[in-house]
């Protein structure tokens, strides 16, 4: 563990504030039992919220040119506002943590469901360019507060030798969500207009707000929620979210955590929604069964997310299992794309298994958690995601640079093999990490 001390985050309640007003104890609410039925009911309500905001995100690809002739948009216009978001995301994602870490759940994750049901109704009234670039950055904002949000309340309601379960559980909704969301939102789109679909999702995000509000609490800490921490002055609230992000950046655990998990969940996503397809398409297949790969591929992340930390703390050891994953996941890209032509029942196993060795990604977050004071998971974590987005986003686009115009199945194997490569560095990577699993 690490022996930096930092001040305790607003949210723990013991403060000087806290201490001056007394008040604050009501508004705030301890907790009753960490790992409770309270602890629980907050943890299901954060990830609900993650499944919501990746149901909209999902859904962008199956709106989009309802979109675009409504609103008489360019492929290139809708292309350019999704990767508006990508970005805006990515940027938020770093100071998301750092916020979260200084004011505690309770205020930001209502105010984070609050920016994504806004972004929800501003698609819905989308008829220009500038209404969809707006909506895709004030979903991002708020989106940006969702995966990492729904970790941070695992972290401060759960026993630490628990975190990095949780996360994986919360990882394993959302792949599901994922999964099932796009035949999910093509369906209801045959029911009703787009509109119609996008105020649908506004309006449970306004239920969701109400529920935010009245439920979700900072937990009184105790001796695991405020390790490594003390009581000292805080800094202003910019300059504090500076420190922190420093603070986890001059941290060798974070910084190698985060390029392990970056390039794992990097390639998984890359091959899931773009060029797992595409390959698949390339040796014959027809649409529909590409767009299968995508499902299968997020079905084998929702089995792994969770099995790796399992692993992991069944043989207490975080870096062997990250390890292994990820040079298992090599393999199974390296297959993908250099599986000669007519192979559809392989590549379908290959899919999976690319999804399922991905889930190594999420000892990322564990290490990162576990390399840190109390006082700065929420920024740690924030960092392993947002670089893990990074990734995803340059591995979706510079293939695209490499390839031709009209590819053949042949131009894939050298445009591809930078996501085995890179899986070999975050192996790589990992070897220096230090371990931080507990001896049983």
């Amino acid at each position: 563990m690490s022996s930096l001390s930092s001040p305790v985050p607003e949210s723990a309640g013991v403060g000087p504030e806290y201490k001056k007003h007394p008040g604050a104890r009501i508004l705030h609410g301890p907790h009753r039992t960490i790992g409770g039925v309270e602890a629980w009911l907050i943890w299901s309500l954060c990830t609900v919220f993650v499944i919501w905001l990746f149901a909209i995100q999902t859904g962008y690809a199956v709106v989009s040119p309802d979109i675009q002739r409504t609103a008489s948009l360019t492929v290139v216009q809708i292309s350019l506002a999704g990767s508006v978001y990508t970005w805006a995301f990515a940027l938020c994602q770093f100071f998301s943590g750092a916020l979260l870490d200084r004011f505690g759940s309770r205020p930001l994750m209502a105010v984070a469901v609050a920016f994504v049901t806004a972004g929800a109704f501003l698609y819905a009234q989308t008829t220009s360019m500038g209404t969809l670039v707006a909506a895709q950055i004030v979903l991002a904002i708020g989106s940006s507060f969702g995966f990492v949000g729904a970790g941070y309340i695992g972290g401060q309601w759960f026993p630490a030798a628990r975190y990095g379960l949780m996360f994986g559980l919360v990882q394993t909704l959302a792949s599901l969500g994922s999964a099932f969301g796009q035949p999910a939102i093509s369906w209801q789109l045959g029911q009703m207009t787009w509109q119609q679909l996008l105020n649908g999702f506004g309006a449970l995000g306004v239920l969701l707000i109400v529920l935010f509000v009245l439920l979700v609490r900072n937990p009184t800490p105790g001796p695991e929620q405020l390790r490594g921490t003390t009581a000292t002055a805080r800094p202003p609230l910019l300059a504090g979210i500076f420190t922190s992000l420093g603070r986890c950046f001059s941290n060798r655990n974070v910084v190698l955590s985060a390029a392990l998990a970056g390039v794992s969940f990097g390639s998984m996503l890359a091959m899931g929604v773009l060029w797992g397809p595409r390959l698949m398409q390339a040796r014959g297949a027809d649409a529909s069964l590409a767009a299968v790969l995508t499902a299968v591929s997020w079905l084998g992340l929702a089995v792994g997310a969770p099995l790796f930390n399992l692993l992991s703390d069944h043989w207490h050891n975080r870096r062997v299992p990250a390890i292994v994953g990820v040079l298992l996941q090599a393999v199974a890209i390296s297959v993908l794309i250099y599986l000669p032509k007519e192979t559809n029942s392989v590549s379908m196993v290959a899919m999976f298994a690319v999804g399922l060795f991905a889930g190594a990604h999420m000892l990322g977050f564990t290490v990162a958690g576990e390399s840190v004071p109390g006082a700065l998971v929420g920024s740690a974590a924030a960092i392993v995601n947002g670089v893990c987005f990074i990734v995803g986003g340059v591995l979706q686009a510079v293939p695209g640079k490499l390839l031709p115009e009209n590819p053949v199945l042949s131009d894939y194997g050298g445009a591809l093999v930078i996501m085995p490569i890179l899986l070999l560095v975050g192996a790589a990577a990992g070897f220096f990490i230090k371990e931080t699993a507990q001896p049983g």
